[in-house]
């Protein structure tokens, strides 16, 4: 491994949800990690991962000066963007850097030594992983931390329901009709079992969604954050203290966090949804992880938490500690 940086590359584009992936499975193999948020230009950017020749000029100079050799020991990517660079890494360095990429690449995966892809992408191949559903850092210990971070959301009263609201994508257009009945559905909730609600936004969140739900329930004890100006941003804490989260049904990653938990998941979808987000409900429904947002569910579940699992693969296979 003479002329390898000992250390792991975390590679992604600026996309949080990218970033979370591939810094959660790259903290967990034991190396150094070095996070690279690397953003390729045309035509390379458009056409990542396939269009390779030439590929030294996609970066430009600032971003090519930290993707240069000594080459790491593992690479870990996650996005279309960083599979580029997942991808010329083997090629690069001479084979001797071992790389992971997360999320189906759209060509062959045999460019790298490991792909990890959500079974709902369908992908398959030797070198293929497939977890249910998205990696992520939560486990006990995370949660721990959270619950130190943010001790004050105890205080809230009990049942304390945690409402993630994501924003709309093809087929799940979360407007007002939606709306209305997701706010009627929640009240029907906290209504019957009281406690608290914990109302968090995100960047795709339409603002029309959250004023609504600041409107509903600006009078229901709990909190409602929908951006900074509302202060850090509590979502560890939310998803420590919940006894229920409520997840808007088109976020992988958010759908995953909340099944990592441990406490009963609902989502509120009353349309048919995308044929692969389909999919990826319905394992979670048939592995008793999400249920209607009307539907009563145990007290506790067992938890998703697919990341370590991978890791272990990885690391077994790229022969690390």
């Amino acid at each position: 491994m003479s002329g390898l940086r000992e250390e792991c590359w975390a590679i992604t584009d600026a996309a949080a949800g990218n970033q979370r992936q591939a810094l959660a499975l790259a903290e967990r193999l034991g190396l150094p990690v070095r996070p690279l948020v690397l953003a390729p230009r045309g035509p390379w950017a458009w056409l990542a991962p396939r269009l390779t020749p030439g590929a030294e000029f996609a970066l430009p100079p600032d971003e090519r000066a930290r993707f240069a050799p000594p080459w790491p020991r593992v690479a870990v990517g996650c996005g279309r963007a960083a599979a580029l660079f997942t991808r010329l890494l083997r090629p690069w360095s001479g084979g001797r850097c071992q790389t992971v990429q997360i999320l189906d690449p759209r060509i062959a995966p045999t460019r790298w030594d490991i792909v990890i892809a959500p079974r709902h992408d369908a992908l398959t191949g030797a070198n293929v992983l497939t977890p249910l559903g998205s990696l992520n850092p939560i486990d006990d210990e995370w949660l721990a931390d959270a619950r130190e971070a943010w001790p004050h959301l105890a205080d809230l009263p009990a049942p304390r329901i945690g409402v993630l609201l994501g924003g709309p994508r093809h087929g799940i257009p979360l407007d007002h009709a939606w709306t209305h009945a997701f706010i009627e559905g929640l009240r029907a909730l906290q209504q019957r079992d009281g406690g608290s609600l914990l109302v968090l936004a995100s960047r795709r969140t339409p603002s029309a969604l959250a004023a609504a739900l600041r409107g509903a329930f600006g009078n229901v004890a709990g909190l409602h954050w929908h951006g900074q100006a509302d202060g850090p941003n509590p979502y560890p804490g939310v998803l420590a203290w919940a006894d229920r989260l409520v997840v808007t049904p088109d976020s992988v990653n958010m759908l995953s966090e909340a099944c990592a938990v441990g406490c009963p998941v609902h989502t509120f979808a009353p349309t048919p949804l995308p044929e692969k987000l389909a999919r990826f409900h319905r394992a979670l429904r048939e592995g008793g992880l999400l249920h209607d947002l009307h539907a009563d569910a145990p007290a506790r579940q067992a938890p998703l938490r697919e990341t370590e699992r991978m890791a272990a693969t990885v690391r077994r296979q790229f022969g690390l500690r």
